[in-house]
């Protein structure tokens, strides 16, 4: 007994629809096929007539006929596949997650997709890589962290976070530090015409070292302007001509200073503190000089002036430092501190440092 194809009976949604997804442009061919065989079959046209008139097989036609009828719109989509059995399963996670907390075979100093897949037998590396990608681990990645030691830790953190979220009345709060040692690094750099005609520039590994300048810089936190000071060296004789230059920038002003702990920063006695009552020293925990808002600025300077420039002279250099000090005071912002917690020997609990 012959089969008979369904009757099809659209309503208004459903004809808007598959009208409107014979028309899309972006519409995938596919549904687009299937959308026409369901209009033809409504306007009453066999699976004979309807595979004429959209170019297919009369079983196709009558497939689809079929499915919009059992399941309407959800019918016309693909049904779902098994696919392949998986080879791997959770067992698997589990065993490459551990291998990772044990220490790696002899002759390597660390895990790397090969390593892990020949340790553990009858996972591939593709498998392994898989697993590694899907929890977000970076075998080549190493962190670093440096926990304060520093008894009086909280103290200081606190005295110094206060001075950035409440500085004392009429009074100038500056971070100080010097940057020392950076070189006068003069790469080779040009154009490089390739074989296929293009032209790349950039510039070789090769360098050669012209000297070193030393910077001193300190941070107004209220206006986020620097003022530089440039030296051969970075002896207390340098350190206190720096600071010298600083008392004479801000006459009659009571000075916070916020400084890290490296000795010249710290006097065998106090004479130059007693010629210079308005100026306070502040020093940060040890290994904790992120607290001081000059190293955020020596980070840009590295990022956007120093890194990869070519110089002939540590003058040049200085040059360099001054025009980008200049930039950046024209649009100075200060930075924006937000307390966490701060508690002694806990990397979790830091602040950090959000800039405008």
């Amino acid at each position: 007994m012959p089969r008979v194809a369904p009757r099809i009976e659209l309503n208004p949604e459903e004809q808007n629809e598959l009208t409107r997804l014979t028309r899309a442009g972006s519409a995938e061919q596919r549904f687009v096929l299937r959308a026409r065989i369901v209009l033809l079959a409504a306007e009453g046209l066999s699976n004979q007539a309807i595979a004429v008139r959209v170019g297919c097989c009369e079983p196709v036609a009558g497939k689809w006929r079929t499915r919009f009828a059992q399941a309407r719109m959800v019918g016309l989509q693909d049904a779902a596949r098994p696919g392949k059995p998986a080879r791997y399963d959770a067992e698997t996670e589990r065993r490459v997650l551990a291998a990772l907390d044990r220490p790696p075979p002899a002759g390597f100093a660390r895990w790397n997709g090969r390593v892990l897949s020949e340790h553990l037998g009858n996972v591939s590396d593709d498998a392994v890589w898989r697993i590694l990608r899907q929890h977000r681990i970076s075998l080549a990645r190493r962190r670093s962290f440096c926990v304060s030691t520093d008894p009086e830790f909280a103290p200081k953190a606190a005295d110094i976070v206060g001075l950035y979220l409440d500085p004392p009345e009429n009074a100038l709060v500056l971070c100080v530090d010097e940057k020392p040692s950076i070189q006068a690094l003069e790469r080779q750099q040009g154009w490089l015409k390739l074989p296929d005609g293009r032209a790349l520039t950039g510039f070789s590994h090769e360098y050669v070292r012209h000297g070193t300048t030393t910077l001193f810089a300190a941070l107004e936190t209220a206006t986020g302007q620097v003022r530089l000071g440039h030296y051969t060296r970075k002896r207390r004789r340098e350190f206190l001509d720096f600071m010298n230059h600083l008392v004479s920038a801000y006459p009659g002003q009571q000075l916070h200073v916020i400084l890290d702990n490296f000795r010249t920063h710290k006097p065998k006695d106090d004479r130059w503190l007693r010629r210079h009552p308005q100026v306070h020293l502040h020093y940060t925990p040890t290994h904790a000089s992120w607290l001081n808002q000059i190293e955020t600025w020596f980070s840009l300077l590295s990022r956007q002036a120093l890194h990869g420039a070519s110089f002939t002279h540590p003058r040049e250099v200085r040059a360099a430092i001054d025009a980008f000090a200049q930039a950046h005071n024209q649009q100075a912002a200060p930075f924006q501190w937000t307390k966490i917690a701060v508690k002694q020997g806990h990397l979790a609990n830091k602040l950090s440092l959000l800039r405008n």
